[in-house]
């Protein structure tokens, strides 16, 4: 049966942090607030747990999981081929609203779909993910719907499409935004925005001028 707690609450968020850690230990999957909506996460260097939140949302391989990590630091371990203009949007715009799709590294032992070698990476800007995430370490998350549901604003919702699906709900209450994070794609010679979403793509020239939008 499914475990909630209530991060707002002290002693509940310090119980909720170690149970989840835990959980995503043992190949579990849990539900995290962040800075736009509820994701359900798993630990990203387990198959069977990655197959396990695609099978919850009822998400085919063809659309991977995105992965959130707690510090820039952890991209040296995941990454190669990371441009100057992908470290100056992680300078401008870590932790936030920002997904890099990115060439992972050739070693990584994971499988999170069918990503053709690369990976969607994000360091979230809200306390109770940062904190999981580290704990734990990497981990795959995506939006803690059903596929072709509404990404849940609050952890009710979650849990109603979810159910015992997932083992640990941390409730942080409504997230901050609903708008999705943009995604810009870093693994060629010139980023292009793949996806508007809380920045646009004035915003973002700011940083980096070459970039392209996708058509």
């Amino acid at each position: 049966m499914a475990r909630r707690y209530d991060t707002n609450d002290a002693t509940d968020r310090t119980t909720g942090l170690r149970e989840a850690a835990s959980a995503v230990r043992r190949g579990e999957l849990v539900v995290l607030p962040t800075d736009t909506v509820y994701g359900i996460g798993a630990d990203a260097f387990s198959p069977e747990a990655v197959a396990d939140l695609l099978d919850a949302k009822g998400r085919g391989r063809s659309m991977p999981t995105p992965v959130l990590i707690g510090s820039p630091n952890t991209l040296h371990g995941l990454v190669t081929d990371f441009s100057e203009s992908a470290w100056e949007l992680v300078d401008a715009f870590w932790p936030g609203a920002l997904t890099l799709v990115a060439r992972q590294q050739p070693s990584l032992q994971w499988d999170l779909g069918d990503t053709r070698g690369t990976v969607a990476i994000r360091m979230p800007l809200h306390p109770v993910a940062i904190e999981l995430l580290t704990e734990f370490g990497p981990m795959a998350v995506s939006s803690a719907n059903l596929t072709g549901h509404p990404a849940p604003e609050d952890c009710d919702a979650a849990q109603e499409m979810l159910g015992d699906s997932v083992s640990v709900y941390l409730d942080g209450g409504p997230t901050p935004g609903i708008v999705p994070s943009s995604i810009v794609d870093v693994t060629g010679k010139v980023p292009v925005l793949l996806r508007a979403g809380a920045l646009d793509a004035d915003e973002l020239r700011k940083v980096v001028p070459d970039l392209e939008v996708a058509n």
